[in-house]
């Protein structure tokens, strides 16, 4: 049984087994399903103890080989601006409207469980201050005073900027030097991710064991809740797929026609897949044959954005953030959602390449804004049903991407 399947199963039991211990009423089996409760806490934890040296060492490996970027010149340089350009796009549409979906639920929905100590404290402090005065301390707090104390306070996104500039400065030193300093990072990211994937496969009883405390407690009111987590997902995924159109006509100079029957398989094995990687071949076969793009969309353009391009990533990560804030009563300010924001566009490159990856970028993230890093189990155990329309939308941005870049670069040669 794969991976997914075995936490959607234990998804699955522990939601119909909470609510029947949540329709019994009886005191004894909510002490027993709270019970439970630490074991999902120590797999979140474990969670947690990954994602700095992950983090650090993926960006500085992915960094460190930027000489190779440059040395591509006019492609490699419209590649990395197309790149973000998408990511941005979809957190300018995503952003803003996430917290709208959820503001249609009603504002207790009959749920809220007691916030984490950490969380409580967390979403206090940021309660007392001001929204103009928290944006400000957002601003300045981007760029550590100590990056040592950041990391181990867990202040991802001054960590990261830390790390992207000491990664930038690492490409200007001699190249011996650099290349071992890279190996070693490369070393230390494969150990982790090694270690990444034995705490995801401890995934179905870390999800069993918070999912029934939680179900226990609120009853069908927790299903519910899923089940409208699943709608807004699919249709965030489905609308800002089909944006994707017009860009690639407008800035791509692609029929929209030709643009959507060259999508199509391609879109139809993320969708069965759930992997952007299976969908190579497809997206490579459709960019000679049926969009006739040069060569650089299937030599270099599509198997970088295939392996770092996740467009969905500020999607996902918004609507996850609302979803959860939503659930636990935890309103997200405009620092809260500029934080979101700014990490699902340079973050999601260092998202691990297993399963839930993007989602254990969140966690310190969660906990700076004041979710519950608990919440991130819940949303692993939510993904697999969305990750397939996250995929439908990964590798239709990847063709966009493509064609964008590509057809950029020959009317930049065309006009010189």
């Amino acid at each position: 049984m794969k991976s997914t399947s075995r936490v959607l199963l234990a998804l699955v039991a522990a939601m119909l087994l909470g609510t029947l211990v949540s329709a019994l009423g009886n005191p004894q089996l909510l002490a027993a399903a709270d019970f439970l409760a630490p074991i999902g806490s120590l797999w979140v934890n474990a969670i947690r103890m990954t994602v700095i040296p992950l983090v650090v060492s993926l960006i500085i490996t992915g960094l460190g080989s930027a000489a190779t970027v440059q040395s591509l010149g006019t492609v490699g340089r419209r590649t990395l601006i197309v790149f973000f350009g998408l990511l941005a796009f979809v957190a300018a549409i995503a952003v803003p409207l996430a917290p709208i979906a959820f503001a249609a639920l009603p504002s207790n929905g009959g749920v809220h469980p007691a916030l984490p100590p950490g969380a409580a404290e967390v979403t206090s402090e940021i309660a007392k201050t001001g929204p103009v005065q928290s944006v400000g301390a957002w601003v300045t707090s981007l760029l550590p005073t100590n990056p040592i104390a950041a990391a181990a306070n867990g202040a991802l996104m001054p960590l990261v900027l830390f790390t992207i500039l000491f990664a930038l400065a690492l490409t200007r030193v001699e190249s011996a030097t650099r290349t071992q300093l890279v190996d070693v990072f490369r070393g230390i990211g494969d150990t982790m991710q090694i270690l990444v994937g034995a705490v995801i496969t401890l995934a179905p009883v870390g999800v069993f064991a918070l999912v029934l405390p939680l179900a226990a407690h609120t009853g069908s009111a927790f299903a519910g809740a899923v089940g409208y987590y699943v709608i807004v997902n699919a249709c965030f995924s489905l609308g800002i797929t089909l944006l994707f159109y017009p860009l690639a006509t407008v800035f791509g100079r692609i029929p929209v026609r030709q643009f959507a029957k060259a999508a199509v398989p391609v879109q139809l094995i993320g969708l069965s897949s759930a992997s952007s990687v299976a969908s190579l071949p497809a997206l490579i076969d459709s960019a000679d044959r049926e969009l006739a793009l040069p060569s650089e969309a299937s030599g270099f353009v599509l198997p970088l954005a295939v392996s770092t391009l996740k467009v969905a990533a500020p999607m996902v990560w918004a609507v996850g953030a609302c979803f959860i804030g939503w659930f636990y009563g935890v309103p997200l300010g405009i620092r809260e959602l500029s934080t979101i924001a700014f990490a699902g566009v340079f973050l999601s490159f260092a998202a691990p390449g297993v399963p839930n990856g993007a989602f254990l970028l969140l966690t310190p993230l969660f906990v700076q804004i004041g979710l519950p890093a608990e919440g991130i189990g819940i949303l692993i155990a939510l993904d697999a049903i969305p990750d397939r329309m996250a995929t439908v939308l990964n590798v239709t941005g990847d063709l966009t991407a493509a064609a964008l870049v590509v057809r950029g670069t020959s009317h930049e040669r065309t006009t010189a």
